[in-house]
């Protein structure tokens, strides 16, 4: 299928519903389970908060290329930005924090919805990905989530 609006929108819905019924799932003591051991060792509590930092990043980095802007600054520290948000976090539960990952997700639905075919060809700088259109910025919005969802599955299938 073609990298249209319409197609984006509908893997984003499916992706961002996956997601909050695959954290809905958790037992009360997974939530503790450590799934990455480098920098501040987050557990599948700080992943979800990874997420909402992510989603509202995003949404910002989206608008800001839709505007005519760069996109993320050439000397932007992804992993600091990444701990920083992660750690203002801490005193949101899960369900408030699945709250907010709900609302980022549809606000950035609304937006993609709204564009149209020439927009996502728009060039940007991600942080991740470097210089490039839209239209990969926001496949990486769900994809990211896949990739953390299944390096969760494995932790709390190996414990």
């Amino acid at each position: 299928m073609p990298d249209t609006p319409d197609f984006l929108v509908e893997r984003m819905r499916a992706e961002g519903e996956k997601t909050v019924e695959f954290f809905t799932a958790i037992p009360a003591e997974g939530w503790e389970q450590t799934i990455y051991t480098d920098g501040s060792c987050w557990a599948v509590r700080q992943v979800l908060a990874h997420f909402v930092s992510t989603e509202d990043a995003f949404g910002r980095l989206i608008e800001n290329i839709l505007s005519g802007g760069a996109g993320a600054p050439e000397d932007f520290d992804i992993n600091a930005y990444n701990e920083r948000k992660v750690a203002s976090l801490r005193d949101v539960t899960p369900p408030e924090l699945l709250l907010q990952f709900q609302h980022l997700r549809q606000r950035n639905i609304e937006m993609v919805a709204k564009m149209t075919q020439p927009d996502l060809t728009r060039q940007g700088r991600h942080p991740y990905l470097g210089e490039t259109e839209l239209v990969e910025i926001i496949k990486l919005l769900y994809r990211h989530n896949q990739i953390h969802q299944r390096d969760i599955r494995k932790a709390i299938a190996g414990h």
